[in-house]
């Protein structure tokens, strides 16, 4: 039997995502920055949630256990990229930043190259 996402975990990506898209990710943080071209920069949304998903704890039943906390780093990183004077604090650790992300074909079990357009 496969293991599915927690829902606690769904829920949590879920509103990541929907505060990441209509402008209110880490209120207060990005208050009066908009970063809406930023989210047409594929390497840059790439990075936003490689903070969020780098800073994830989950529990033994695999909820998250810090969501909001995840929430904050990645909006403290959007937010010194889109202005580079912005101090983060605590500075950001070397692993908050570091994508590991899978070759797709290997996370894709039921992928076909026919259905690739």
């Amino acid at each position: 039997m496969r293991n599915k996402m927690h829902p606690e975990m769904r829920g949590a990506l879920a509103r990541f995502s929907l505060w990441l898209a209509n402008g209110t990710l880490g209120y207060p943080i990005l208050e009066g920055i908009n970063y809406s071209d930023v989210l047409k920069e594929p390497s840059a949304m790439e990075m936003v949630y490689t903070v969020f998903t780098n800073n994830l704890e989950l529990d033994q039943n695999g909820a998250p256990l810090n969501s909001r906390y995840c929430e904050e780093r990645a909006a403290q990183w959007l937010r010194h990229y889109c202005d580079p004077t912005y101090k983060v604090e605590p500075p950001f650790a070397e692993f908050e930043h570091e994508g590991q992300w899978p070759p797709v074909l290997k996370n894709a079990p039921d992928w076909r190259p026919e259905r690739q357009r």
